[in-house]
């Protein structure tokens, strides 16, 4: 990649299903997939993107599905932290494998694996170029790590938050089962909130309304969209408070 492309964005928040990572699998990780992710995130950071990253644990357990079948709700959600952290330093060593500088803030205190999470130490670490992956949600249960993106989009100053999905966009209903639903372009996220179109959380999506933090949604599945989004392509679906001419 060249190292002098002009990006649109300059920092940004990738955020990254636990099941991006599984591949075709059905559980667990691909190290293939986990591999080309971190392949196409150390280019942009060679480029002068600064990345912070925030990886769900939904490939390994989700916290809401083990409360659903009868577990303590706040027991079931720090399970699914722990997942979090279990795939963030799965992408740190491919990450580092392929040449970047990278490091692991976790909410939960696990010193013995990963530091501690503290925003100044966060954004130091982003205007060094380090990709930084922000692990275990926010710390506390009930809260998606939609939200924690959301929160440390905002926390940390980035430009847009980057929702990869396996689908290339927001539609008005799925599209797999139903094929006259539309794709979006462009909608506002009081539009999201009001019909319901699960983009994200309602909590991730007032969060970045309320702090006029944009939000792409794109499918990560297809080699080079990644880096089309931070050149400022239309890839995908953006998310915003208001129209911008």
């Amino acid at each position: 990649m060249n190292k002098s492309m002009n990006l649109h964005y300059k920092r940004i928040m990738l955020k990254l299903s636990g099941e991006a990572l599984m591949g075709s699998a059905q559980y667990g990780m691909d190290p293939d997939v986990i591999q080309r992710l971190a392949s196409e995130i150390h280019d942009l950071s060679m480029c002068g993107t600064e990345i912070g990253l925030v990886i769900g644990g939904g490939n390994i357990l989700r916290g809401a599905g083990m409360a659903a079948g009868g577990m303590d709700r706040v027991t079931a959600d720090h399970m699914g932290m722990l997942a979090t952290v279990m795939n963030a330093l799965a992408m740190q060593d491919a990450l580092i494998q392929a040449g970047a500088s990278c490091r692991v803030l976790s909410a939960l205190e696990i010193r013995q694996v990963c530091e501690h999470y503290d925003r100044r130490t966060a954004v130091q670490l982003l205007r060094e170029g380090f990709v930084t992956i922000f692990a275990a949600g926010t710390g506390n249960p009930f809260f998606t790590t939609d939200s924690a993106a959301s929160l440390r989009a905002i926390e940390t100053g980035a430009e847009i938050m980057l929702k990869a999905t396996k689908v290339d966009g927001v539609y008005s209903a799925d599209p797999v089962g139903n094929p006259d639903a539309r794709r979006y372009e462009w909608l506002t996220y009081d539009q999201a909130i009001r019909e319901k179109l699960m983009v994200m959380d309602t909590t991730a999506l007032v969060l970045c309304r309320d702090h006029d933090l944009p939000c792409r949604v794109f499918n990560i599945f297809e080699p080079g969209n990644l880096t089309r989004v931070v050149e400022g392509q239309a890839v995908g679906t953006l998310v915003e408070r208001e129209h911008r001419e």
